[in-house]
């Protein structure tokens, strides 16, 4: 029997960040490695990664990183993992090109080309007797897969993301054998998507969205600006051959857009109908309005803000007019739901319409209840663990596996950090390991923390007060100031007495310590600090970020 443990270290109780941890006796083997761009909450920070502290202390053990598809929730952190260990990154020929840009796009320093491209068909033998196998599946990205990790107790199976379209294109037809021959085969464990385990609306087919895609380009009476992510190939191929069907030109907006379907070109994974389908900028003021198709996919993923530009004149290359309409093919992460809202009044503001897939039309590349089930079925595993959703789809998750014949002992939903072993075919929580959030800033890594964040808040909200002047710590007497300095919270050309009493504050405290024999620069910091911010609460009832700055002049001679 083997010691097998399965440890999430992003993924659970939460959309995105996905990285999962299987350890079969001494080996580890990592499945994703992915990111979740943050909400407005965390000021200034651009991304989210896992922990990868116990990944760093187990560095030898680790046999490899198996992606499942090439979008950010998966693959978006790899290039932070690979600074700090550098291990086999295994994927399909897509996912693996796709990884490659973000390690490019990303500000750390990594010199790796170890990566294996591997194929569904494929078997890697590994010690102890683990084979890891792969099994094609559906979603919005060619080349996505499921990963099993096959032991002699059974295999953990690992979906990624997918849903269960029957309709697929070839491209992204799910292998319905294979799952059959696994779960045949015994599988110990599912770690099962479970982004849309509470849909009340099971997913309309590819070819109905195609559909209704087309119907919109046709009967646009102007520009048809379509707001899609930059990494649903599925999406933007779609928009492609709508394009082609209605006799509408594209403009692509943004360099990450056109190298992905650059890279999903040269990899046969994408199809552009016609030569001249696709124009540039210097060919826009020649074609007619409502001949032109504009493909949007914002910067970081997400086309909301994009549009947002657009829509108030100020962005680089597009803008807003009256008879644009502005076709939103993405389903907004919850972080952006506000976002959308507001954005959608700041387009018709602009006088443009807004038109989305019909109330009848759900489009995900997520399963929904019944393909969840299904995938159950398919693959009848002795324990059930669901991964990808917030606590609540994770719960809804559990109940569908219920449904199908897995009792809720053999359930178990995480928590990030979760031991979770199997021993004599029995499955328990036996420990914790870290995992949290890492916020990354701009080339910091995880140096920004709570407080930090907490000062941005403020500086957001209430703005910053500044006292500046020069001190001589010999003659004990205040050279020069203080000067007083506002930003975000008054509007100073009016707020004369406050400044001056702010003034008089300062030189007050600053005097009053220097007469004292002990001097600290940290203390008269703190004093100054003080008194300016209770001064400031009493006048105004807000607490600005009060910043002392003391200097000294050494050589100063009276």
């Amino acid at each position: 029997m083997s010691q097998i443990k399965v440890i999430p270290l992003g993924g659970v109780r939460e959309i995105g960040k996905s990285c999962f941890v299987v350890e079969v006796d001494n080996s580890i083997f990592v499945l994703d490695c992915g990111l979740v761009y943050p909400d407005d909450a965390l000021l200034g920070i651009d991304v989210v990664i896992p922990d990868f502290t116990y990944l760093e202390e187990n560095k030898n053990r680790i046999e490899g990183i198996f992606l499942t598809h090439g979008h950010a929730d998966a693959v978006g952190a790899l290039p932070y993992l690979l600074e700090k260990v550098q291990v086999p990154v295994f994927g399909t020929e897509l996912t693996i090109e796709l990884a490659k840009l973000f390690v490019e796009d990303a500000h750390v320093d990594v010199a790796f080309n170890d990566y294996h491209i591997i194929d569904p068909d494929m078997e890697i033998e590994f010690k102890n007797g683990v084979t890891i196998s792969f099994i094609k599946t559906t979603h919005s990205v060619p080349d996505s897969v499921a990963v099993a990790v096959n032991t002699e107790d059974g295999a953990i199976v690992y979906t990624g993301d997918f849903k269960l379209d029957q309709s697929a294109d070839k491209r992204y037809q799910t292998e319905f054998g294979r799952l059959t021959d696994v779960g045949e085969t015994g599988v110990l464990a599912l770690l099962s998507d479970s982004r849309e385990a509470e849909s009340p609306v099971e997913n309309s087919s590819e070819r109905a969205i195609s559909e209704e895609l087309q119907d919109i380009l046709l009967n646009a009476p102007g520009r048809v600006i379509v707001a899609a992510v930059a990494s649903n190939i599925q999406r933007i191929q779609q928009v492609l051959n709508a394009a082609y069907a209605t006799n509408k030109k594209i403009f692509l907006t943004g360099d990450k857009l056109e190298r992905i379907i650059d890279q999903a070109l040269r990899l046969d994974k994408i199809t552009i109908p016609s030569k001249d389908l696709i124009v540039n900028a210097k060919q826009l003021k020649s074609i007619p309005d409502n001949e032109l198709v504009v493909l949007e996919t914002g910067a970081m993923g997400e086309p909301i803000k994009s549009l947002q530009l657009m829509a108030k004149g100020r962005h680089r290359e597009i803008n807003l007019k009256p008879d644009d309409l502005v076709f939103l093919a993405t389903t907004p992460s919850v972080a952006m739901e506000t976002w959308l809202a507001r954005t959608k009044d700041m387009i018709y503001r602009a006088e443009a319409e807004v038109a989305e897939l019909s109330d009848g039309i759900k489009t995900s590349g997520h399963g929904t209840p019944n393909e969840l089930k299904l995938m159950i079925n398919l693959l009848k595993p002795k324990y059930f663990i669901p991964v990808q959703g917030e606590y609540s789809k994770l719960l809804a998750h559990s109940q569908l596996a219920k449904e199908v014949g897995i009792d809720l002992k053999h359930s178990y939903i995480p928590s990030n950090g979760d031991i979770i072993s199997f021993d004599k075919g029995r499955m328990r929580l036996t420990g914790q390991v870290p995992a949290g959030n890492v916020l990354v800033d701009g080339s910091g890594v995880g140096d920004i923390g709570n407080i930090v964040l907490k000062d941005r808040k403020i500086l957001s909200e209430d703005g910053v007060f500044v006292a500046v002047l020069t001190i001589s710590r010999r003659l004990k007497t205040i050279l020069s100031g203080p000067e007083i300095i506002s930003r975000g919270f008054i509007y100073m050309k009016t707020s004369g007495d406050l400044l001056e009493e702010s003034q008089e504050i300062v030189t007050k405290v600053v005097t009053d310590y220097l007469s004292q024999p002990n001097f600290d620069w940290s203390e008269l910091k703190q004093q100054v600090r003080e008194a300016l911010s209770r001064y400031l609460f009493e006048e105004t009832k807000r607490r600005p970020v009060v910043l002392p700055i003391i200097m000294e002049a050494s050589n100063y001679k009276k």
